[in-house]
């Protein structure tokens, strides 16, 4: 595919994802072709395609119908740098109006800029608000939208044009009596909805070097002029606004409207539900907006509402999405569920493990064969997201738990074999004392102590601070030594790659968040009122969990066994799975 038939560009959001892609928008055809940079990778946004360059831009999939898709506009998240009275007839017209509370002569001496609200954006498609408590004298202003390529300060005219990327359609939605009473053009210009961009933007390159603008009004052709009206040239534009400030790559410049407008109609002619305003731009399309029925809901609260500041942490993973997680308990989780038996199981990883620990164990003992299993990421952990507000604990660890048992539908009468390791037994054991009767079977490999010794905890925290300072490389090393048997430093190479593998694939701060919770699991768990069948297992190395430590957790739970594997460390599965399927195949007989 040729580069111009990738030159215009569309936002818009991919059906089958969701998430907001650029393409090459072939609007006659009307199919949206997703792009990618040469290297693979999507391209996400205008800004990202300025700063790229056209050629490093191709092709990347089928291309979509833009009715499956929602079509976006094609540049948003800034303020529009806008101009007023650029167009002599549209000037004489405002002027005599009785609306014009800038000047007193037609001309203007000086570009008028002012700013339209990023949040008055919106796609072509989309309806215009009529504000009827705000405005009765809503009007339209087809402009042409110049699209900023690099940054400038203190442009002179004749080097401006090497700062035009390209350009795009506006319709500079205007409330008239707010404009002339308040003497200046932002409150007029800036209502919700009051600037519709698009359908496409398109670089300099790919368009001719005069463009015509027009605009309809119910089929009604109401303005008509070019590039080449323009009281104060695109360059003299670009020049006077850069002249005190830097102009940065993305910005998009209205470069005014011409005559036509509905306060230059006598009398005046102003817009009302129902009606269709469409902008034409040479080589641009056709940006089409209605005007909505009073009743409608301003939808920017609820944009506005959801675009919080927080970046959800391990999201990249899922596509910055969460696609393909599931949504329990509120939060992003990754969870698998395998087999169709009558039998429930649970599983539940350590820190620094993903679900994925269980695999050769459940390999090894064919638990998909006859059972229905359980699997899922702790928060932030694996797959899972987590968000900067959370705070992970044995609470919110065994509240997740709950809510996977709920969601398979676990009950007293029918209740479920329940695996942990590590960090996860400590949940684990927190969810079987707040449910009892839940838990028939329970398997805890490696059990860290509970309280957590006071030096465990203050480690623990030290741990965290390391990993959020310097990475989660930084502690990998000294994680593997301490949790790895001699023996598995020896001769079992594979076990000790896979923990680095477990390790090094943690976001730092997910991992940081839930050393955290493991720091302050200082509240001694009452583990003699569980009843469910118990099997404890640990390693004659392992550090967290030592087999004198082992011995009084079976002491102190009333239908237990402790099993301790030689020659394993922390990572029981990784280093010895077939001595702890041995153990667990014993047990669920």
């Amino acid at each position: 595919m040729g580069s111009v038939t990738l030159a215009q560009y569309a936002a818009f959001s991919h059906p089958d994802t969701g998430l907001v892609r650029i393409g090459h928008y072939d609007i006659a055809k009307g199919t949206i072709q997703p792009l990618s940079f040469s290297s693979g990778t999507p391209v996400t946004s205008l800004y990202e395609v300025i700063a790229a360059g056209v050629s490093r831009i191709i092709a990347d999939g089928r291309p979509v119908s833009a009715k499956e898709a929602k079509v976006l506009p094609p540049i948003s998240g800034r303020d529009i740098l806008a101009v007023g009275k650029n167009y002599m007839e549209h000037a004489k017209e405002f002027n005599s109006s009785g609306f014009d509370s800038s000047d007193k002569t037609d001309r203007p001496s000086h570009p008028v800029i002012f700013t339209k609200r990023a949040t008055s954006i919106i796609a072509d498609g989309e309806e215009i608000l009529p504000h009827a408590d705000f405005s009765s004298t809503i009007d339209y202003e087809g402009e042409i939208g110049v699209i900023i390529g690099k940054a400038g300060y203190c442009v002179s005219e004749a080097d401006a044009w090497e700062y035009v990327w390209g350009y795009t359609i506006i319709n500079d939605m205007t409330a008239r009596e707010r404009q002339r009473d308040h003497k200046q053009f932002f409150i007029g210009k800036s209502p919700d909805t009051f600037c519709p961009i698009g359908p496409i933007a398109v670089p300099k390159e790919f368009l001719p070097s005069t463009l015509k603008v027009e605009t309809k009004v119910n089929g009604e052709l109401r303005q008509s002029a070019t590039t080449e009206e323009l009281i104060f040239s695109i360059p003299t534009l670009i020049k006077t606004i850069s002249e005190g400030q830097t102009l940065q790559p993305g910005d998009v410049i209205a470069t005014g409207t011409p005559a036509g407008v509905g306060i230059g109609r006598k009398p005046p002619v102003y817009l009302q539900p129902g009606d269709e305003v469409a902008v034409s731009v040479t080589g641009l399309g056709t940006l089409t907006n209605k005007i909505a029925s009073p009743e409608t809901i301003n939808p920017t609260v609820q944009q506005v509402t959801s675009n919080l500041p927080f970046q959800i942490t391990n999201s990249a993973k899922t596509l910055g999405a969460g696609v393909g997680l599931a949504q329990l308990n509120g939060k992003s989780l990754h969870y698998q569920k395998i087999g169709s038996g009558s039998n429930n199981i649970f599983f539940v990883h350590g820190l620094g493990g993903t679900l994925d620990y269980w695999t050769p164990l459940i390999s090894r003992l064919s638990l998909a064969e006859e059972n229905t299993l359980h699997l899922f990421d702790l928060e932030g952990h694996g797959l899972s997201t987590t968000h900067p507000l959370g705070t992970l604990s044995l609470d919110s660890f065994a509240s997740d738990i709950k809510s996977i048992f709920d969601a398979a539908g676990v009950t007293s009468s029918a209740p479920a074999t329940l695996f942990a390791h590590s960090l996860g037994c400590l949940a684990s054991l927190k969810f079987a004392i707040d449910n009892p009767g839940l838990v028939s079977k329970l398997v805890l490999v490696g059990p860290p102590p509970s309280p957590l010794p006071e030096a465990a905890s203050k480690g623990a925290y030290a741990r965290a601070a390391l990993v959020r300072s310097k990475g989660i490389r930084a502690v990998v090393d000294a994680v593997v030594d301490e949790g790895t048997s001699s023996h598995s430093k020896k001769a079992n190479p594979i076990a000790i790659a896979a923990v680095r593998l477990s390790l090094l694939g943690q976001d730092p701060e997910s991992y940081a968040k839930a050393t955290w919770s493991l720091a302050g699991a200082t509240q001694k768990l009452n583990v003699e009122v569980i009843e469910a069948k118990t099997l404890i297992i640990t390693g004659d190395e392992d550090k967290v969990s030592p087999p004198t430590l082992v011995e009084q957790y079976a002491g102190r739970i009333k239908d237990s066994k402790a099993v301790v594997l030689k020659n394993v460390g922390h990572w029981h599965v990784f280093e010895d799975v077939n001595g702890v399927a041995e153990a667990v195949g014993e047990f669920l007989k």
